[in-house]
């Protein structure tokens, strides 16, 4: 998995937009997010946040049931949001056609991805959300 060794603080859900532009500034190019975090961090909100920046006008919400939402961005191209969570296994993964998804060149978010590593192509970026002692947020 690829760093890219930034940080970009997050004080409040009122600067989420900002931290979502400056994330996607950051990343360029990548299309593949492993988002790791402890539960409660903020991974499915921080996403809601990336969509809005995007252009996404469906709700956006947690695949937590559904192991995937897909969103359609304003030029039609696709974004889909995974949250593997309730895998038992990386098989589960493969079930649901994960490669047509990776290999699909659309953004993929991943929450949880922890349960499919093995899965995961090399070019996948590995973002860490973290809650801060004053309940602000870190993205690395």
């Amino acid at each position: 998995m690829n760093s890219l060794g930034t940080q970009i603080s997050i004080a409040s859900t009122e600067d989420l937009e900002r931290a979502a532009k400056e994330f996607l500034q950051a990343i360029g190019s990548e299309r593949l997010i492993a988002l790791y975090g402890s539960m409660g961090a903020g991974k499915t909100t921080f996403t809601a946040a990336l969509c809005k920046v995007l252009g996404v006008e469906d709700p956006v919400c947690s695949p937590t049931f559904t192991l995937v939402n897909e969103y359609r961005l304003p030029g039609g191209e696709m974004m889909y949001h995974f949250d593997f969570y309730r895998l038992k296994n990386s098989g589960e993964a493969l079930d649901i056609g994960l490669y047509d998804y990776l290999d699909s060149g659309c953004l993929c978010l991943m929450e949880w991805p922890e349960v499919i590593e093995d899965l995961l192509p090399e070019e996948t970026l590995a973002v860490h959300l973290e809650v801060l002692p004053d309940g602000s947020r870190m993205l690395k």
